[in-house]
Parts: structure tokens; C-alpha cells; sequence
């Protein structure tokens, strides 16, 4: 028999969702949050480390963002790493202690921002409809090999297209909600 179970898509799908908040949580809006800097890889030791595996970030201000450096010898690397990204930041360093302070958003950067956004639904709506396909060609399989009929494949294709239905929709909310979120001045 073919592995095909509805709570095994929609768990796939879900982390789908989840790898999606994780995207957007990154995308700055203006206000600092801890995870807007969990992207940049900074330059540590020899290799590409984490910035959250030699600095612990906190938000003492609505628009700051404090990063404390655990070994002095890594903040020049941590400023230059968070300097370098994409994010548009400029790091003032104070000891083992960087000042990250967040400017207004103009409406260009804004725009962007959404365009960034929209990428990320985007490629969940993708990997969901890979799941999606994953499921239907399971169902496919198992009515071949006589496992089902064909009205229980019925049946389940549309369960499967229900839930993917559920998931894309889920997602464009959770996109609406982060566009008005970065266009919101």
C-alpha cells in the first residue's frame, strides 16, 4: 500500500505555513522585532555562523534593537555582518553592546518590501501544491494497484483539494495581513 494519509499532508502543509511566518517575521516593517537579523550569517571562527549563535538580540525601543555580543573579539564582525545585509541598517557599535536604530520606511522601500512579501506566498503556494500533487499521485497509485476504488479516490482528491484550498487561502490572508502591515505608515 501506498503511504497516503490526510494528516500527513496537512502536517506538510502546516509547515509550509510555518516556514512562511518565519519568512515574513524577517521582513522589516518598521517596528524591531528579535527575528528581523535571524537571517544574516555572520563571519565567525572560520565559517558562517548564525547571528544568534554569537549575539543575543533584544528590543529595548519600539525602533532599536540591542544585539549583545558574547566574545568582544566577534563584534566587528557582527556590525559588518549586519551592516552588509539587505535589511538597510546602519549598526553603531558601544563595547560588546550594537545599536541597531530603525528608520522610517519610505514609500519605495515599502513597495519593495510588499513585492518581497508576495515571493514568499509565493513559494509556499508552490510547495503546497507540490504536497498537493504528492498526495493525488498517491491516490493515483493505490487505485492502480486496486488498494481503493475509484469513488474512495474521488472521495479523497477532493478532501486533498479541499485542504490545499484551506492552506492557499490561509496563506493569502496571512499575506494581506503582512502587506497592510508594511504599507501601514
Amino acid at each position: 500500500m501506498t503511504d497516503f494519509s490526510m494528516p500527513n499532508l496537512d502536517q506538510r502543509m502546516k509547515k509550509s505555513l510555518a516556514a512562511l511566518k518565519d519568512e515574513f517575521a524577517s521582513l522589516r516593517t518598521g517596528r524591531a522585532t528579535t527575528s528581523l537579523l535571524d537571517p544574516i550569517m555572520v563571519d565567525a571562527y572560520g565559517s558562517k555562523m548564525p547571528m544568534n549563535q554569537v549575539a543575543t538580540v533584544s528590543v529595548p525601543e519600539a525602533r532599536m534593537l540591542s544585539v549583545q555580543v558574547w566574545d568582544k573579539g566577534m563584534t566587528q564582525a557582527v556590525e559588518k555582518a549586519i551592516r552588509e545585509s539587505s535589511l538597510g541598517l546602519n549598526p553603531m557599535a558601544e563595547g560588546t553592546v550594537i545599536r541597531v536604530a530603525l528608520p522610517e520606511l519610505n514609500e519605495e522601500r515599502r513597495r519593495e518590501l510588499s513585492k518581497v512579501a508576495h515571493q514568499y506566498a509565493e513559494q509556499a503556494k508552490v510547495a503546497i501544491r507540490h504536497i498537493r500533487r504528492d498526495g493525488m499521485d498517491a491516490l493515483k497509485k493505490m487505485e492502480k494497484d486496486g488498494d481503493i476504488s475509484k469513488d474512495e479516490m474521488h472521495q479523497k482528491s477532493d478532501e486533498v483539494q479541499k485542504l490545499t484550498d484551506n492552506t492557499v487561502s490561509e496563506v493569502d490572508s496571512m499575506l494581506a495581513k503582512k502587506e497592510a502591515d508594511i504599507m501601514q505608515v
